[in-house]
């Protein structure tokens, strides 16, 4: 039968000899775990340090307690710690099982669970199952749980206190004096010189200040090596050619008048907008607007073209009666005519809104 633990509760070992297997998922970012076992006396303290059974220690002296390598299982990853009970001595009061992480705190390792079996048995279902949880997720270090000696008998407790010290925090509590290298002396051996003769530095030569002398074209060439800097694309010129003749160049300051005057420049067109051609010519003169007239007013008469008129001929020498005018057509005179308002027309009378105040 096997009993699921409760932080705090115990149950009582029929068994011998057991088997503590500690489990748990592995992954990205989930630091390593290792096991560890240590054997405490009445005082709550190992005797030596023999006593403490770890990776770096995995047998006691009696034989007794083992630590046992990692293994690969279906649900993940185990490390076991192996304890034969009964030819303990009897100094030997518990044999505490705890747990440290390596790369990071027990917040970040997933199903981590103590598993107890009898060792006599072949396989079998565990004697004892305890989920361990950390209580603030910083803890390095675990007492997953301990067995101790009831009169004549073993029992198991489930625990799951935690240190946020590492290996090192809980070895201490059990009274093992962990020894750290000084890092100040290992700075110090690491800066120690070595016995080997370590030569002199040769003496630096000397720098001058002169621009140096391009090496001399061989005889052979007819054209320089192309060069990838604009400014190394002529060869260097070896000195003046002898049958080169030089002309002379007035200077400007010392003698202003044998320049040749400069014709004057003309100014530069101005730019245009951006967008714009330039030198836009100016557009067209528009013809003058027409008055406009409001609604009912009755616009300019239309222009008629004038012709002389020729009197018809009179008939047996009477002259003819002179032509009397088209009448004008209705609400067109031939002839507009200015406004001229009535003195005597009177607006009716106006509400209160229309009246001046």
């Amino acid at each position: 039968m096997t009993h699921a633990m409760l932080k705090g509760s115990n149950v009582p070992l029929d068994a011998t000899a057991v088997r503590a297997v500690l489990r748990w998922t592995p992954g990205a970012g989930v630091p390593d775990v290792d096991a560890s076992a240590l054997l405490v006396g009445p005082d709550g303290r190992v005797r030596s340090d023999e006593d403490f059974v770890f990776y770096n220690q995995p047998r006691h002296p009696s034989g007794l307690v083992r630590h046992l390598p990692k293994a690969q299982v279906a649900e993940g990853l185990t490390e076991t710690i192996e304890a034969d009970l009964a030819p303990l001595e009897p100094s030997v009061e518990r044999v505490v099982l705890a747990a440290s992480s390596d790369g990071g705190t027990f917040g970040l390792v997933a199903d981590l669970r103590i598993m107890l079996y009898d060792a006599a048995a072949d396989g079998g279902d565990p004697l004892a199952v305890f989920d361990v949880v950390p209580d603030t997720g910083d803890e390095t270090a675990l007492i997953c749980g301990e067995l101790y000696r009831r009169a004549d008998s073993w029992k198991f407790r489930a625990l799951g206190q935690g240190y946020a010290s590492g290996l090192t925090g809980l070895a201490n509590e059990f009274g093992i004096s962990v020894e750290e290298e000084n890092g100040s002396e290992a700075a110090a051996s690491a800066a120690t010189p070595s016995a080997e003769p370590v030569a002199a530095p040769a003496a630096a030569p000397e720098v001058s200040t002169a621009p140096p002398t391009p090496p001399a074209a061989p005889a052979s060439a007819t054209t320089p090596p192309p060069s990838a800097w604009p400014e190394q694309t002529a060869a260097p010129s070896a000195g003046p050619d002898p049958d080169a003749v030089t002309q002379h160049m007035p200077d400007p300051a010392a003698e202003p008048s044998a320049m040749p005057p400069q014709p004057p420049t003309a100014p530069p067109p101005p730019a245009g907008g951006y967008g714009y051609p330039q030198n836009v010519p100016p557009p067209p003169p528009q013809p003058p607007a027409q008055p406009t007239y409001g609604y009912g007013y009755p616009g300019p008469p239309p222009q008629q073209p004038v012709y002389p008129q020729q009197p018809p001929p009179s008939a047996y020498g009477y002259p003819q009666p002179p032509q009397q005018q088209p009448a004008p057509t209705y609400g067109y005179p031939t002839q507009h005519q200015p406004f001229i308002p009535d003195p005597s027309f009177v607006l009716p009378p106006q509400g209160p809104q229309f009246q001046r105040r």
